[in-house]
């Protein structure tokens, strides 16, 4: 199962995006609402959650999407939820992947160092020891992460390929 964290303030396109592409690949996936099952987006497009975090299999966890936006990705990397999600996949052998803003959650728990990633500009500081590449999606080894909005469909399309 692959999960897709949504707390108050993700970016609606980077969610919502890889959530239809995986499911028309027929890849199971359940968004997840930290705080609570409704979650507002950034651009306030309000979405009602598959789960809540305490009822994830974590046993079943193949992957782990962080959306980006504001204060999204912030209310992201602040949540326990994100290394117990983390290390669950990583436990699993499964797939971390993180679009926008959102590659800080992974870049501030040295996930990145050595790696090529990209991200929003201006937050290449946060992946902490990545290549920045600026490209639009950069999958290196079981991480996966994209630059913007513009690259949704793009980053839905790796994950379905990688995930297949």
């Amino acid at each position: 199962m692959v999960i897709v964290l949504l707390a108050e303030g993700f970016e609606e396109l980077e969610a919502l995006s890889p959530v239809d592409i995986l499911r028309r690949e027929n890849i199971e996936v359940k968004t997840v609402g930290i705080g609570g099952r409704e979650i507002t987006g950034a651009h306030g497009i309000r979405v009602i959650c598959d789960l809540l975090p305490s009822e994830v299999e974590r046993s079943r966890l193949e992957a782990v999407i962080f959306p980006g936006g504001m204060p999204g990705s912030l209310n992201l990397d602040a949540s326990p939820y994100a290394d117990e999600f983390i290390e669950a996949v990583s436990e699993n052998g499964g797939r971390l992947a993180a679009i926008c803003a959102a590659p800080l959650v992974l870049g501030r728990r040295g996930l990145l160092k050595g790696r090529r990633a990209t991200c929003f500009p201006g937050f290449e500081g946060e992946l902490i020891g990545a290549s920045c590449t600026g490209e639009p999606v950069v999958t290196d080894g079981n991480i996966t992460t994209a630059r913007d909005f513009r690259a949704a469909v793009a980053f839905g399309d790796e994950l379905a390929r990688l995930l297949k």
